[in-house]
């Protein structure tokens, strides 16, 4: 294959005005910035940094081209066919199309890759965080090419990326482990006699892994083979190796990891502690640093046998180590992240730094900047990741397009990280994360308050999103007191995700009142497109000469009809009627910022909240939180309902079937597994709804099956058909 054959080339100008609205990475004057200065010989490879392609997409790869820019460095940007309007397409000074959207076939392809880097003359790849981040092979392959690979050395990617490895480098450098098996007999019966050995619950990892791919949990020997298999599975596709590891479970541990940075020259440092207790899925959700109640004797030792874990393998750049800590903040490593972490930027805004600007100078041959001690430790930090996902379904990852993006304004304390600009789609074949929301203030409450109020201006339409989620999680008391560990979502969550309860009545005629207006808004353009725009027929306002006008709305509160008479007033304001009760309602809509706005009183309550209609669908964003009430449709114009078929089971999102366990034919009982499918880079266990004998099974291994498309049916019992007689 010839290098013009594997990538396209797109030459993008770089429109600096457009990305005002991207947050460039500015730190306030109180804090210890890099004298900019021209990139400098490279002591490693004999090289100047002066163009970097950054081997990633998404978020991360505008954050690097952001830093590369601020520095003088030319980017090259690579993109899927389906990436190929991208936000980071669009920023980098150079692009090049390497394959279709699978990543296997495009992201993860390193020949690829390293061609473009040819081609482009690219000294340097970064690699940001996923897909080839922490392939050994992949850096050795840059070595060979010699082209400087911004991250460790091969060898220490494999020795910290295969567990096993890492566990006994690690308690050979006097780093504090966790009990386990790390063998490489890797037979079902030997890792399970070791669960045994340890004592259940035990943690099933791979051991080339990272960002809970390849983890589950066996809390019996019953669920044991059932677990380790899925495990397997979810590996294989993810890292291409099923080799597991079998550890104790620490029961309700925090989740705390160091930021540690190595240099050519024998250096390495901490950046303090950041916690990453609260997850779900085993993935990260919410991050902070420093860590909550965490006294300086602690952060002091985590710091020390972070940098330990890091000098005991020659680290170079960027990299995380990984601890869980008990209730009595006694820690023990879990694992070392070769590469850049997502929540980097919370560590950026308690020091001051930037760690991707450290990453392209040390790669070019430069020492760490700063020692130990001059490492400042200033405020407090959050970041929420903003995905999409429905947390109302288990967290359910989704996909779509983003109809409407409206974010907090980006100032020194408050940053969005974020790859995707309003009328992009979330694509299925990547990881459905939207943005980071990371802000800092002096201290923990200032700079959770701070959130609070960030996330309530981050308004999103087109798809399920956990933001309402992550708000209620901000206000959680046990949040609030520090009070946080990996189990905290599965205690709380009847208060986290509460059952839904129906809209005040209040809300519903403010929704009624911004669908009003807008009809009467819309009209008004109507008219004046129009040759008769004085038209009685035109008009939609309810207007009469000699009487009052009364209409019927019908709004959807979940799956419950609410009608509401809404009688008009000669000076503009309305009456609704809701079942017994009237409510004495006036407003109008202001446009501010390209966003509308209703302001309106419903018997006297004033209040101000953005207003947008979209596909039947009325949003509401205010500082009490989002709500979505529908607009009734007639049944002759409604869908076919999406919640199943009949006697069957149906996709949660559109994916790709790994594995089929049933045919036409067998029985089965409510809650055996079906199939499974791999969808937004997870694995997604169908079950069966019932008991009952599969009639037909509708997808073959290795297919795709869209949203919502039947999976399995079955066949109607006898008492079924009795009933339906």
């Amino acid at each position: 294959m010839t290098a013009a054959s594997a990538v396209s080339v797109r030459l993008v100008s770089v429109e600096r005005n457009r990305w005002q609205s991207v947050p460039s990475l500015l730190f306030s004057t109180r804090r210890w910035t890099w004298k900019q200065r021209t990139m400098k010989y490279s002591a490693s490879t004999g090289q100047n940094i002066t163009k970097v392609l950054i081997a990633n997409r998404g978020e991360i790869a505008c954050r690097v081209i952001r830093t590369a820019r601020k520095m003088g460095v030319q980017s090259v940007a690579v993109y899927s066919e389906a990436d190929k309007n991208a936000l980071h397409v669009d920023m980098a000074d150079e692009a090049y199309c390497i394959g279709p959207a699978p990543s296997q076939q495009s992201y993860l392809s390193m020949e690829k890759i390293i061609q473009v880097a040819k081609i482009s003359a690219a000294q340097a790849i970064h690699p940001g965080y996923g897909f080839l981040s922490e392939n050994m092979e992949f850096a050795e392959l840059c070595k060979q090419e010699g082209i400087i690979f911004i991250g460790p050395p091969s060898a220490a990617i494999r020795d910290m990326g295969i567990k096993s490895t890492s566990k006994a480098i690690m308690a050979a450098a006097g780093v504090p482990v966790v009990e386990g098996y790390h063998g490489e007999d890797q037979a079902d019966q030997c890792l399970k006699q070791h669960a045994a050995r340890i004592g259940y619950p035990v943690m099933i990892k791979a051991v080339r892994g990272g960002g809970g791919k390849g983890m589950r949990i066996a809390r019996s020997e019953q669920e044991f083979q059932e677990q380790l298999e899925s495990a397997r599975r979810e590996a294989k596709k993810s890292f291409n190796d099923d080799a597991m590891l079998i550890e104790k479970f620490v029961d309700t541990p925090r989740h705390v990891e160091v930021q540690v940075f190595g240099d050519h020259h024998g250096n390495a440092v901490y950046l303090f502690e950041r916690d990453c207790s609260v997850q779900r899925r085993h993935q990260k959700i919410i991050e902070e640093a420093p860590g909550p109640g965490i006294e300086p004797e602690v952060r002091k030792k985590l710091g020390e046998a972070a940098v330990r874990a890091a000098k005991a393998v020659n680290y170079v750049g960027a990299g995380t180590v990984e601890f869980i800590m008990d209730s009595k903040h006694n820690f023990y490593f879990m694992e070392m992240n070769t590469r850049l972490q997502v929540e980097h930027p919370v560590t950026e805004m308690i020091t001051g730094t930037d760690l991707v600007e450290w990453q392209l100078r040390v790669a070019a041959g430069e020492k760490i900047p700063l020692s130990q001690e001059e490492i400042p430790l200033q405020g407090h930090a959050f970041e929420a990741r903003i995905y999409a996902e429905d947390p109302n379904n288990n967290f359910m990852p989704g996909a779509g397009p983003l109809m409407h993006l409206s974010t907090p304004q980006a100032d020194l304390s408050t940053r969005i990280e974020t790859g995707v600009r309003q009328g992009d789609e979330v694509s299925v074949y990547y990881d459905p994360m939207i943005a980071k929301l990371v802000v800092w203030a002096a201290d923990r409450q200032a700079a959770l308050t701070k959130l609070r109020y960030s996330l309530r201006q981050y308004n999103i339409v087109g798809l399920h999103t956990n933001i309402d989620f992550l708000l209620s999680l901000a206000g959680h008391p046990e949040f609030e007191a520090g009070n946080v560990h990996t189990d905290f979502i599965p205690q709380h969550r009847e208060e986290l995700l509460p059952s839904r309860k129906a809209f005040n009545k209040e809300l519903l005629c403010r929704a009624a009142l911004g669908l009003i207006l807008k009809e009467k808004a819309m009209s008004e353009v109507f008219k004046t497109q129009t040759q008769d725009r004085y038209s009685p027929f035109a008009s939609s306002s309810g207007r009469r000469l000699n009487s009052y006008y009364t209409r019927n709305l019908t709004l959807r509160d979940g799956k419950n009809n609410v009608a509401i008479a809404v009688t008009y007033h000669h000076d503009g304001s309305y009456s609704m009627q809701i079942e017994d009760k009237i409510f004495q309602v006036r407003g109008y809509l202001s446009t501010e910022e390209d966003c509308t706005y209703l302001k309106c009183s419903v018997n006297g309550a004033a209040s101000k909240t953005k207003l947008i209609i979209l596909e039947n669908t009325i949003h509401l964003f205010s500082m009490e939180g989002s709500i979505q009430i529908d607009i009734s449709v007639p049944k002759y114009l409604s869908s076919v309902s999406s919640e199943g078929t009949q006697g069957g089971t149906v996709a949660p999102m559109t994916g790709t079937i790994e594995k089929v366990f049933v045919k036409a034919g067998d029985r089965v009982k409510a809650g055996d597994s079906l199939m499974v499918m791999i969808a937004m880079k997870m694995e997604h266990t169908i079950k069966a709804p019932k008991d009952g004998t599969v009639k037909k099974v509708f997808y073959k291994e290795g297919s795709q099956a869209n949203r919502h498309a039947p999976l399995v049916e079955f066949e109607e019992e006898e008492s079924e058909r009795r009933d339906a007689e």
